[in-house]
């Protein structure tokens, strides 16, 4: 793990509602406390009730007052109860037919394992500077924030090259795998670029 602290601050999740009259209301105001990541030097943390389907429901009442998945294991659905993605294709990171938002920190100088999910993931950075790689090597420099990457089921990796921690939101929404030439690419975790 690198030498150097992690400082980012604890997101912070405000979600709106509506009351009984239906005037939009506050329905609660919690900090979101990522955990360790076991594939790269970083940490991670769902931000949003991981969704079962599109379109979700907004009259939904109860929530859990805070929308922590553990190491990607864990979810709430979308009554407050606790549910586990046990789809093992996409790694647990996104419901088959549904949609995540989560939050991704990585650490000064680290990088992680080539991936793909079958999802279309919107990744805006927040803060620090990464590094897109895909499998053809070629690297592109994310360093302002608000950099978007879209991607779209395509083998990557990511790298810190700087000396602060990097954090980005990825909104994943499941998709149809990629194909090419009759074949199908399937959810992958590879090898270290």
């Amino acid at each position: 793990m690198s030498d150097t602290k992690y400082f980012l601050p604890h997101l912070r999740r405000i979600v709106t509602s509506h009351d009984a009259r239906g005037s939009s209301v506050v329905q609660s105001d919690v900090e979101i406390i990522s955990e360790t990541m076991q594939i790269a030097q970083g940490r991670a943390a769902s931000i949003w009730i991981t969704t079962d389907s599109v379109p979700t429901s907004d009259n939904n009442k109860e929530y859990p007052s805070s929308a922590i998945i553990v190491q990607c294991l864990m979810s709430f659905s979308e009554d407050g109860g606790k549910r586990v993605i046990e789809d093992l294709s996409n790694f647990k990171l996104v419901h088959p037919t549904g949609t995540n938002l989560r939050s991704t920190e990585l650490a000064p100088g680290a990088i992680t394992p080539m991936h793909r999910t079958s999802s279309l993931d919107y990744n805006i950075l927040i803060s620090g500077e990464l590094v897109l790689i895909t499998e053809d090597g070629a690297e592109k420099h994310i360093k302002n924030p608000g950099d978007i990457v879209i991607q779209k089921g395509a083998m990557h990796a990511w790298r810190n090259p700087s000396q602060e921690w990097a954090r980005w939101i990825t909104v994943l929404i499941a998709a149809d795998p990629v194909i090419i030439d009759e074949k199908k690419l399937l959810p992958e975790i590879g090898h270290n670029v």
